[in-house]
């Protein structure tokens, strides 16, 4: 059975954080509760990754400063900011600084719950996405450096001609890296190839 997902509160308001870790409670998520930006920076090291619901004015450490210390830390959490009604100008920092969504203080629990939602979304996407890349990377890596050439050029759309006049070989060895390489990459056609290099970071050949 899939571990519930967490949800991450940071409000220096005890009856606030309370409540709201007892409404996301109700709709199904784990929550961990934190009464500083401080509290939360140092436990997130050992704690699951989930989504952050981060208040704005708090000390001593504000929202705005917490999130630029996470983001040093290249923690990439998706982060729901709070700010008191009407104060947008914060709340756009808040997304400047990369915060996908902010809430406005009192909220309604239908709104807390759909961006909530959405950022949980966002975060497993980010992760399968993440996980094809390093998966795409593996299997580049174990191309030759010859091979890895070979790829760069189909990847720039050369014709095998042009591949191998770039790479100073005959056609056929040409070929040959290709057939190699599609083997290695265990794909068996080009455009699943291509999409691996391209997943890969795989920069193309220049002729």
């Amino acid at each position: 059975m899939a571990s519930p997902r967490m949800v991450h509160v940071v409000d220096d308001d005890d009856i606030f954080r309370d409540f709201t870790a007892l409404t996301l409670g109700r709709a199904g998520y784990a929550v961990a509760q934190y009464a500083s930006g401080p509290a939360l920076l140092e436990a997130v090291g050992d704690t699951p990754p989930g989504c952050i619901l981060l208040d704005v004015h708090m000390e001593p450490l504000n929202g705005l400063q917490v999130q630029v210390a996470l983001n040093e830390r290249g923690v990439t959490w998706p982060v729901i900011v709070l700010t008191a009604a009407g104060d947008i100008r914060l709340a756009v920092e808040a997304m400047k600084n990369g915060a996908p969504e902010f809430l406005e203080k009192p909220f309604e629990t239908e709104g807390l719950l759909a961006l909530v939602e959405s950022a949980f979304q966002k975060l497993e996407t980010a992760s399968e996405a993440q996980a094809q890349a390093a998966h795409a990377k593996s299997l580049i890596e174990s191309l030759s450096p010859r091979e890895l050439e070979v790829l760069r050029g189909l990847l720039g759309g050369l014709p095998s001609k042009l591949i191998a006049h770039a790479l100073d070989l005959s056609v056929r060895t040409v070929e040959i890296y290709r057939s190699k390489l599609m083997l290695k990459l265990q794909v068996r056609n080009l455009s699943a190839a291509l999409r691996l290099a391209l997943a890969a970071g795989v920069e193309p050949l220049e002729t």
